[in-house]
């Protein structure tokens, strides 16, 4: 049972020395990157609903 605990303590340990290795983003590096994702999925959304609604359209036109 000691043997986990250690185990489960180093793995911390490691995680923490690996965490303080990471070159974080700046503040404005995270900002910029959020909104070019936000914006992204704006650009997606606006074209998936022009995709439907011309797919609905061209339905319509085959149905009726």
């Amino acid at each position: 049972m000691k043997n986990l605990f250690q185990k489960i303590s180093n793995y911390f340990k490691d995680s923490w020395k690996e965490l303080k290795k990471v070159n974080w983003p700046t503040k404005a590096e995270t900002k910029k990157r959020t909104l070019e994702v936000l914006a992204l999925a704006f650009f997606v959304a606006i074209l998936f609903t022009l995709v439907d609604y011309g797919l609905l359209q061209l339905m319509r036109l085959i149905i009726t």
